[in-house]
């Protein structure tokens, strides 16, 4: 007898053949704690033999009053989601943590440039899931007040850290980032140069103002700009004298071009700090490429602990992108499940020495 086509066969025609309920049918996929091993086996069995691809999530969905899914709002291109291991470590947490939930992940990228409010509502609106986690935005983004808008249990990762509307998961950015200045402080350099990523939703590739750093709406890499400064500061290095190279876009292309304008223009400069390892791996190919030798001509330092960055040997702030995403995943599921959360989360953070700090070269 010829196979029946999954358009032709229902969860009731299938409980009809069967001669069960369609409750039983339906507990064969949803609730199989609640049936016999025989009599789940054989509901599939003939589910496959009819065609029958299971229940409709759609109307599953409508019952449950859930969707089955969680939005991650991320302001940078598709692409990066799967490039920037931080991020690729971060996201793996997070599918950690649905583990168990009968939950899925939706990225939801709106790139690194701010759009007007009612575009913004109109992606926002347009996700089909049950709650979301914000990585990453800048204080008052369009998409973070969208997200608001929406109305659905939100979690925030790492920034605005100081927006009180959502709970919120992150790292002390500045006093994270204080053992990596300190360390090329200990080691004699005082010709240092500042390598970072966005500041403000405003393009600037080039040199920072202080007022840039002042006024910066993306917290993350203010704060890490800042704890650096204060390091220097304490050391007697007068920061005005500090060089700062920022980058809009987070890309191999962009990070080496911020590493050849501070070393071109730069020339005395000794040893780099940079707020990502991305920076600091394209600091050392720059380097490696015009014949420099880490860290006897220049001492580099970097942010994140990415495994590619610990393996070359540099010296890094490691902080637990994995754990981040955990906890904002499982703090998110507990919210849909109707808990409330309204705490500040600030998880812990290791300096790795690595080996690209050195003493300065000589002058």
């Amino acid at each position: 007898m010829a196979k029946r086509s999954a358009r032709r066969t229902s969860l009731a025609s299938l409980a009809e053949e069967l001669g069960v309920s369609r409750t039983t049918v339906s507990n064969a996929y949803n609730h199989p704690e609640q049936l016999s091993e025989d009599l789940r086996v054989r509901i599939l069995d003939t589910a496959e033999r009819l065609g029958y691809p299971g229940p409709d999530p759609a109307a599953r969905s409508l019952r449950m009053k859930r969707v089955g899914s969680i939005g991650v709002l991320v302001t940078e291109h598709l692409a990066y989601a799967f490039e920037d291991m931080a991020s690729v470590d971060f996201l793996a947490g997070l599918a950690e943590a649905c583990i168990g939930f009968q939950t899925t992940l939706t990225l939801v990228p709106v790139g690194p440039t701010a759009t007007n409010p009612s575009a913004a509502l109109q992606l926002v609106n347009s996700a089909v899931v049950d709650g979301f986690v914000v990585y990453s935005v800048a204080k008052n983004d369009p998409y973070l007040e969208a997200t608001h808008t929406r109305g659905l249990p939100t979690v925030v990762c790492d920034q605005p850290i100081d927006d009180n509307r959502f709970p919120f998961v992150g790292i002390d950015e500045g006093g994270a980032i204080a053992p990596a200045a300190q360390a090329l402080v200990d080691a004699g350099h005082r010709h240092i140069g500042i390598l970072c990523l966005r500041l403000c939703i405003t393009d600037n590739d080039g040199l920072v103002t202080p007022e840039r750093v002042e006024d910066a709406q993306h917290h993350v890499q203010q704060a890490r700009v800042q704890g650096a400064l204060r390091v220097f500061a304490n050391a007697g290095i007068a920061t005005h004298t500090i060089p700062i190279i920022e980058r809009h876009t987070n890309t191999p292309e962009a990070t080496y071009a911020a590493a050849k304008e501070l070393l071109t223009n730069y020339p005395d400069i000794t040893a780099i700090l940079c707020t990502a390892d991305t920076m600091a791996l394209s600091a050392m190919q720059y380097a490696h490429d015009h014949g420099m030798s880490i860290p006897k001509d220049l001492s580099i330092t970097g942010f994140d602990g990415i495994r590619e960055a610990r393996m070359r040997g540099i010296a890094t702030v490691v902080q637990p992108n994995r754990a981040k995403g955990e906890y904002a995943g499982h703090t998110l599921m507990h919210m849909i499940d109707g808990e409330y959360y309204d705490d500040k989360t600030t998880l812990d953070v290791a300096f790795h020495p690595g080996t690209t700090i050195g003493p300065p070269r000589r002058r």
